[in-house]
Formats: structure tokens, sequence, C-alpha cells
């Protein structure tokens, strides 16, 4: 299993009160809803009137493609113009996943045994 996770440093310019901050806020999390399958959420600067940090999270089978949907959330929120991306950065995770599940192979395995006890 690839877990993938992103952080991106937004300065919200011409903001004056929390209030308009969260606005902005949540229309850049509802637009990255809409348009990619991620989790998003507000992770930092909830404190402050012009800057927010925003993470978003995935999962997938294959680290290339959960990184590409990442960097595609990014560059979306950097091209929806409310806001100036100061920094990004983006982790990839592979966990384990012998929850007692079979890989693939082993299935092969397994079928080619029972052939052979079968004709035998």
């Amino acid at each position: 299993m690839i877990i993938g996770a992103a952080a991106t440093e937004l300065e919200i310019h011409g903001s004056r009160s929390l209030k308009e901050k969260r606005g902005v806020v949540r229309s850049i999390c509802q637009r990255v809803r809409n348009e990619f399958s991620v989790s998003v959420a507000e992770v930092g600067g909830q404190g402050t009137w012009t800057r927010a940090l925003l993470g978003f999270a995935t999962v997938g089978s294959n680290a290339v493609v959960v990184r590409r949907v990442l960097d595609q959330v990014i560059d979306f929120v950097e091209g929806l113009n409310l806001a100036e991306l100061v920094s990004s950065d983006v982790e990839i995770i592979r966990l384990p996943h012998s929850v007692g599940l079979p890989d693939d192979d082993d299935d092969d395995d397994e079928d080619e045994d029972d052939e052979v006890e079968e004709g035998a």
C-alpha cells in the first residue's frame, strides 16, 4: 500500500480577517475535492489572517500514480490563483500489505501445487 501526503503553504493576499481567509481556504479545499479523489484539510496557520497550511493525502498501489496525483493537486491549487503558493512538500510512504492476504505470486504457486497433487 502506498500513502502519499502533501503539504502546501499558502499566502492569501488581501485577506483582512480570519473570515475572509477561511472563505478562500474553504473554496480551495472544495475545488480540490471536486476535482481529485484526495483528502484535504487546513493543518496549520489557523490563527493567522494571511497564511494557511493545507494537507492532502491519497492512497494507492502504485507510487508513481500517487505522486502524480499529488503533483497535479499542487499545480491545480497554484493555478486557481486564489492564493500564492509559498512552498510545497510531498512524501510517499510504502506500507507492507501482508495482512493475511496472499500475494499474486503465492496464488500461482498454490494453484500449481494443487494441479500436481490432483494429477498424481
